[in-house]
């Protein structure tokens, strides 16, 4: 590795040397990729203390930077956690192999067969933000993929990266695998995000996994393709024809078992009808929970809640804040979430076909969800074992990106001394 100082001859480096392992790894055995995450596994599993330990560093770095308790939440590695990576990995090592599966195939006239099969895209560089665990999801589902991945971790998650990180790469040796399959860019320099964005040459695609500071600068710098992660301004629309019991439990849990990840509720919209049922007693618990309700006129009736102002409809808190609105009807939901939402997850409660299918008719979110908590918008929740994001956008991957959405694919034609007349 080059000088540290010299950040674009480091990059470039790093990029060749993905670039190369991707060419073996396109070919490479199902059962050599299943090892190494296996492998892997076993090596974060063994070496837990020391990540905790590396972890212990960022957390303090992080506190000193003045995170919230939210964002500490999303740093911070327990054995449990470190348990769930394991766990992950394992998940994506049991998996179908989706390199080479004939995505469908078919028979001309002319006397050709042809065959559409998934290819890897080749090195995807991921940059993303606190959460350590990202490099073992990354890592495991570009691999799985048949691609070389560059990951470049935030600031904060630096030390528990790097740990992660080597145990990914001890998974990799095991197998007989090119160690340059996963490389972790070794500085927190941001000079090494800027490279990325531009190194054409070598990198296939970015997909950028951060708030909307990070996702905006890859996107307007960005000259390699990007699979867009945006913010989760996640919405729960309660119907009126919603079960009160099951209103509770969901906006509860989607709201409060972690906030800060994508998938937590950020805004509930109130059927008006439904307001004397079940609506002023959802905020009434959101308020007992600890949560701080950003409220329209009104709900500012109910004792606990604050005025919301212009600003906390379309926000992501991403901490223990809600917005909430009382809306006529459906479409005046469906009206709201347009104007404010991301595409990203948005869910209506109600026990009304119709309402549910209106819902999913006219809205187009990457995640749509009817009677369940927002916070089963995860990869590994959907049975991917894992995730690098939610994309938002709409072009290749949409929704969780698990190993199959880390493909391309290639036609594969066939004659027999065929010719065109």
């Amino acid at each position: 590795m080059k000088d540290l100082d010299n950040i674009p001859a480091v990059m470039a480096e790093i990029g060749e040397r993905a670039k190369a392992a991707a060419a073996k790894l396109a070919y490479a055995d199902p059962s050599a990729k299943a090892r190494a995450l296996e492998a892997a596994a076993d090596a974060v599993w063994s070496a837990r203390a020391d990540i905790v330990a590396a972890n212990a560093k960022d957390l303090e770095f992080g506190r000193e930077k003045g995170l919230t308790d939210a964002m500490m939440d999303r740093l911070s590695l327990t054995d449990e956690r470190i348990k769930g990576i394991c766990d992950g990995l394992r998940a994506v090592a049991g998996q179908d192999d989706p390199v080479g599966a004939v995505m469908t195939e078919w028979d001309q006239p002319s006397g050709l067969h042809i065959k559409r099969i998934r290819t890897p895209l080749g090195v995807v560089g991921v940059i993303y933000e606190s959460r350590p665990n990202v490099t073992a999801d990354a890592g495991a589902l570009c691999l799985k993929a048949g691609n070389a991945v560059i990951l470049r971790g935030g600031s904060e998650s630096f030390h528990s990266s790097q740990a992660i990180h080597a145990c990914l790469v001890e998974g990799l040796r095991i197998a007989g695998l090119p160690e340059d399959a996963i490389q972790l860019v070794p500085t927190r320099d941001r000079a090494a995000v800027s490279e990325m964005l531009t190194m054409t040459d070598t990198i296939d695609v970015i997909v950028p996994r951060g708030g909307k500071g990070l996702v905006g600068l890859v996107q307007r710098e960005a000259r390699v393709p990007v699979f867009a992660h945006l913010e989760g301004i996640v919405h729960i629309f309660i119907d009126k024809d919603a079960d009160p019991v099951k209103t509770l439990n969901i906006v509860l849990n989607a709201k409060t078992r972690r906030t800060g990840i994508c998938g937590a509720a950020e805004c509930v919209l109130i059927h008006q009808e439904a307001l004397d049922t079940v609506g002023q007693g959802v905020i009434r618990a959101l308020i007992d929970a600890g949560v701080r309700v950003h409220a329209d006129e009104t709900l500012q009736t109910i004792e606990g809640t604050q005025a919301a102002s212009t600003d906390d409809w379309g926000r992501e808190y991403l901490d223990m804040d809600i917005a909430a609105r009382v809306v006529p009807d459906i479409d005046a939901a469906i009206a709201h979430i347009r104007q404010y939402g991301s595409n990203h997850t948005d869910c209506i409660i109600t026990e009304d076909d119709a309402a549910a299918e209106r819902f999913f008719e006219r809205l187009d979110s990457a995640i749509l969800m009817r009677n369940a908590s927002t916070q089963f918008a995860d990869g590994g929740e959907f049975g991917m074992g894992a995730e690098i994001g939610i994309a938002t956008g709409k072009m290749h991957a949409r929704g969780p990106v698990g190993a199959e959405q880390l493909t391309s694919f290639k036609y594969i034609v066939t004659g027999d001394g065929t010719l065109r007349d």
